[in-house]
């Protein structure tokens, strides 16, 4: 297990998101960008794919003992940051039952259009249908196109 495995089991465990782990990392002052994040956590065969190194490593873990369990001056108790976490993740449901958005009202039912399916004729089988007996080859459709070679004609 490298570097790489802990960071993404850590990141998974604690349910972290890019900002909030660049977040983690600027509290003990190391500076990364999100793109750099990105390429910590892709697969090992991508092209962008790049190595978490000790430093990258040692420096989450120290601000995530500061992210969770404060300074000593200001300490915190770690469950209470991870359940203030979790109380501010909106679970799937409420995100995709947003009521507060606006529906169309009618002012009469007669203002509503009635649905009304396309009328349309019954489809024609492609070529000249199916052969009457079974010993007739198919018509093959590429056959009734003509093509334009370019050359005038004489």
């Amino acid at each position: 297990m490298n570097n790489n495995d802990i960071f993404k089991k850590l990141r998974v465990a604690l349910q972290l998101r890019d900002d909030q782990i660049i977040e983690v990392l600027n509290l003990v002052n190391f500076r990364v960008s999100k793109g750099e994040l990105a390429n910590v956590f892709r697969s090992e065969d991508h092209p962008n794919f790049m190595e978490c190194g000790d430093q990258l490593l040692r420096n989450f873990l120290n601000g995530l003992v500061i992210y969770l369990r404060g300074t000593k001056e200001d300490p915190k108790q770690p469950m209470d940051v991870l359940n203030s976490i979790k109380a501010a993740k909106v679970p799937l449901k409420e995100v995709y039952k947003d009521e507060s958005a606006p529906k169309k009202t009618y002012a009469k039912e007669g203002d509503k259009k009635p649905f009304k399916p396309k009328a349309t004729a019954a489809k024609k089988p492609f070529g000249k249908g199916k052969p009457a007996d079974k010993k007739a080859k198919p018509e093959n459709p590429v056959e009734r196109f003509k093509f334009n070679t370019g050359k005038g004609k004489k």
